[in-house]
């Protein structure tokens, strides 16, 4: 199964469509499904009251709320139109995030998406769930500083909204940017996929690649990782994404787990069928063998090749006759 990956460009554009455009073909060439990225109007999602994260206060200016901050973040209805055509142009499938009412009704005016994403800090935000999830599209459900009970409440609120649960795909996430190792619990995401029947996934915030092509190897569907051009450019989401190189390694990393999973079924492989005669051992004479002498414990031995009678039939083979002479080292016939 081909795992959806999804390079998340976010707010990394910094407000320039022109970074936003490099962003795109960047993910393209990474061989990432999708390009996503944020919509939202920041007056309706952040008061004015609400202080930075930790981690934004480190990358961006120290004085501006986290309001004014997203503010200079917010795309146009023009600006998705000409990212969705870059899109087009460059061959990887547009995708975004809409935080608040007045955003998912822009992209449904605009075509509306496939796929739609709650981000984690929606999770517990019942009207949006609702509004977001009504049309029964594919829902990506994420979970970042969720419990299990959280997640259960969300889940059953998409189903009442009318999308059944086999749309519905809960990513497992850690909201802290980056993440250490030792928050990841990636463990859990298997966890919440025998807890509710849902497909699962993972929306990672880690600083390298190897946690992700971990989440597939253990059965994430979807796979979602911010991404830059530049982890130096100012904005509060750089730091903690990928540069294209580090993008394109875990695509291809992915991509060889895919393959590397294949269907669980143990038989020998294409590839290995060649080597089985000169790895496996037949039953040979350890020394000359007469006519007619008894084959035993002193006389036989297990050596390579594997062309000749298996030593799994040993104990059918001992005490038998040799019906000619055996030089050693010679395959015993029977």
């Amino acid at each position: 199964m081909k795992t959806l990956i999804i390079a998340e460009a976010g707010v990394n554009h910094n407000g320039d469509m022109g970074l936003a455009k490099e962003l795109v073909a960047a993910a393209a060439d990474t061989g990432a499904d999708l390009v996503k990225f944020q919509t939202f109007i920041a007056t309706n999602i952040i008061s004015r009251h609400a202080p930075k994260a930790e981690y934004q206060k480190g990358a961006t200016d120290p004085q501006e709320s986290q309001q004014e901050m997203v503010r200079k973040l917010e795309l146009t209805r023009d600006n998705h139109l000409e990212l969705i055509d870059e899109c087009k142009k460059q061959g990887i499938g547009f995708f975004t995030t809409a935080f608040d009412k007045n955003s998912i009704d822009l992209l449904d005016e605009l075509g509306g998406l496939d796929i739609v994403k709650v981000p984690s800090g929606e999770l517990t935000n019942l009207p949006y769930l609702r509004y977001l999830t009504r049309h029964g599209h594919q829902v990506l459900l994420s979970t970042g500083m969720a419990n299990l009970g959280e997640i259960e409440a969300a889940i059953n609120v998409v189903e009442q909204a009318g999308t059944p649960r086999n749309k519905i795909t809960v990513l497992h996430c850690t909201t802290e940017y980056p993440t250490p190792m030792e928050d990841v619990n990636l463990l859990a995401m298997v966890n919440i996929g025998k807890a509710f029947g849902v497909s699962v996934g993972y929306s990672d915030h880690t600083p390298g690649i190897e946690v992700p092509i971990a989440a597939v190897a253990l059965g994430a569907t979807v796979i979602e990782k911010h991404f830059t051009l530049d982890r130096n450019l100012p904005g509060p989401d750089h730091r903690a994404s990928l540069e294209p190189g580090e993008l394109t390694a875990m695509v291809q990393g992915i991509r060889n787990i895919e393959k590397a999973l294949g269907d669980g079924i143990k038989r020998p492989s294409p590839s290995e069928l060649k080597n089985k005669p000169i790895a496996r051992k037949s039953i040979v004479a350890a020394r000359p063998i007469k006519a007619g002498e008894a084959f035993s414990e002193e006389n036989l031995m297990a050596k390579r090749p594997g062309t000749g009678v298996s030593p799994m039939h040993w104990d059918d083979v001992i005490g038998r006759t040799a019906s000619r002479d055996f030089n050693e080292d010679e395959l015993i016939e029977l």
